[in-house]
């Protein structure tokens, strides 16, 4: 097979760009290592910058997001013993706003779109390898049903995830990565419940964080804060409910409405960067680079960023012979990056009860909240991180 541009890693990242590129007339095929329902069956983040959502309309694929995501003009912060303090969006970032629209929708829009363009999309593509990258003919092999299989191209996106191998076909003298690992993780509950708020609220709590989240007006995401040590499986659906109500104000917790998880998982927090994001002919976008904490909601949207550097850059590329987006897309790309990487840092160390926290650290964390609903530049500056730098 020869295309223009191979990419690795059918989510969302690698799936918006091959749809961008598509209605470019630029020749894409997208190599997935599981099939499609097992890649619409991780539960994900769900909170979109308006820059991405821009993003999702140019690929022709934003219709049911507009009619069905939920548009948030601020969120919630309770701290201080049960007080709650609004960040207004709306005011604070000059009219902006976010779109509360689950991953795993994004991601079927996506692939329905690719479906009714015809675009190339390779399923249970194993033992995917990257070769030449360096070179001006790069390839990738891989094997379909036990069949050796070749793409031949001109560049190759590695959209992959953290432990997808794009990164690793960087030469280790070459690749340099930046990572802390935090010492908790969210156990996360998906429940068939109407949400216990119509804004999202972030909770900072002497027992640990909590967060109240949602998909739609019938589908709801808890979160609590819990030692990497404990599993899932452990906690029945009793026992989350009964904590996620020690945390919340006693005014919340008495409006909220509880029912069987349909989904249930903990995830561990990572900060991650590896740099560069790109080594010859091969590009690296989304989780493959970088990892956030979900604290912010800055995963999906930082990989959008990417997408939106590489989306250009390739266009620019094909249509003018002009390479300059090319050469400056891991410049470009990482000093967005590391301004999320900043953001979701702060939001986790603001809001997050860490194992080693004494008192001094109690009362930092106190006064930052205090700072921040005191301050108008405080609040804008939040506002403008939340809902998105621009590209």
């Amino acid at each position: 097979m020869k295309v223009q541009v191979c990419i690795i890693g059918g989510g969302p990242s690698g799936l918006l760009l091959s749809q961008l590129l598509h209605r470019q007339g630029i020749e894409t095929v997208v190599l997935e290592k599981h099939t499609r329902d097992h890649v619409l069956g991780r539960i994900r983040a769900g909170v979109l910058e308006h820059g991405f959502a821009a993003l999702m309309r140019e690929a022709g694929c934003g219709e049911r997001m507009d009619r069905e995501g939920e548009r948030h003009h601020g969120f919630l912060i309770a701290h201080a013993g049960g007080r709650m303090d609004r960040v207004d969006l709306h005011r604070y970032s000059g009219g902006n706003s976010v779109l509360v629209y689950g991953q795993t929708e994004l991601t079927r829009d996506l692939y329905d779109g690719r479906e009714t363009s015809g675009a190339a999309t390779m399923f249970e593509a194993e033992g995917v390898a990257l070769h030449d990258i360096t070179s001006p003919r790069p390839w990738v092999s891989y094997r379909s049903r036990g069949e050796p299989c070749r793409v031949d191209c001109d560049y190759i996106v590695g959209a992959d995830g953290f432990h997808g191998m794009s990164r690793h076909s960087i030469p280790r003298d070459v690749l340099r990565e930046y990572e802390r690992v935090y010492p908790f993780g969210w156990l996360g509950v998906l429940s068939r419940t109407p949400p216990v708020s119509p804004e999202l609220i972030y909770v900072r709590h002497e027992r640990g964080f909590a967060l109240c989240s949602l998909r739609s007006q019938v589908l709801s995401r808890y979160y609590v804060q819990v030692p990497l040590s404990d599993r899932a499986a452990a906690w029945s659906d009793e026992a989350f409910w009964a904590e996620l109500r020690r945390r919340l104000p006693a005014e919340v917790a008495a409006r909220l409405i509880t029912g069987p998880s349909i989904e249930k998982s903990i995830a561990p927090l990572r900060s991650f960067v590896a740099e560069p994001m790109r080594h010859g002919r091969l590009f690296l976008a989304g989780d493959a680079a970088h990892i956030v904490p979900p604290t912010g909601a800055k995963g999906l949207n930082s990989a959008g960023a990417d997408i939106h550097y590489l989306y250009h850059a390739m266009r620019a590329h094909y249509r003018h012979n002009d390479d300059t987006g090319l050469e400056a897309y891991s410049q470009k790309a990482l000093t967005r990056v590391w301004q999320a990487q900043r953001f979701s840092w702060w939001m986790t160390a603001m809001l997050h009860r860490f194992p080693d926290n004494g008192s001094y650290d109690d009362r930092l964390q106190q006064a930052e909240l205090s700072y921040l609903f005191s301050s108008e530049s405080a609040l804008a500056s939040l506002a403008e991180n939340y809902v998105g730098l621009p590209y």
